[in-house]
């Protein structure tokens, strides 16, 4: 019977093991190892998002732009809810200077999350570059009434 549990354990631990693992490796810029143990963690449940959200996100950081978003995509597919992975794809999109593309991910991370104060942020960046300064101003203002200071200077010296 000891046995049996164990290898159950094992066995489910593995899953969440190769995550955790992957995210430590993120977190130390081991971007390769990570996407490894990621890679890991979707062999043995293909329907994780997290794990593709998080592979992703490894990808972004070594400016692999539409690997990310291929798994933030994938990971949207599992998650329709999944409000971050929306956010992350914009942010790739933002660095293809696809602004559109990214105003429109960061609008439905908004829609699902709408106190996401770094989405109003980074949809104010992208609207700016857009062209959309009014639009922009009023995401950035947001932004800081949700606890987001970064756009403190830029509001008072490009918004009336």
């Amino acid at each position: 019977m000891k046995c049996s549990i164990f290898i159950f354990y094992i066995s489910t631990w593995s899953n969440n093991t190769s995550l955790n693992r992957g995210n430590s490796k993120n977190n130390l810029n081991d971007y390769y190892g990570a996407i490894s143990d990621y890679n890991k963690a979707i062999e043995l449940d293909p329907n994780d998002a997290k794990a593709y959200n998080n592979r992703g996100f490894s990808k972004d950081d070594l400016k692999d732009y539409k690997g990310a978003i291929s798994d933030y995509t994938k990971a949207i597919e599992i998650d329709s809810n999944y409000a971050i992975a929306y956010y992350n794809r914009g942010h790739a999109k933002d660095d293809l200077k696809d602004y559109y593309g990214a105003v429109s991910d960061y609008n439905k991370a908004i829609e699902l999350n709408p106190n996401y104060a770094g989405a109003y942020n980074n949809r104010s960046i992208a609207k700016e570059s857009i062209g959309d300064l009014n639009g922009a101003c009023e995401d950035a203002r947001k932004a800081i009434s949700l606890g987001n200071e970064s756009s403190v200077k830029w509001v008072s010296e490009n918004c009336n």
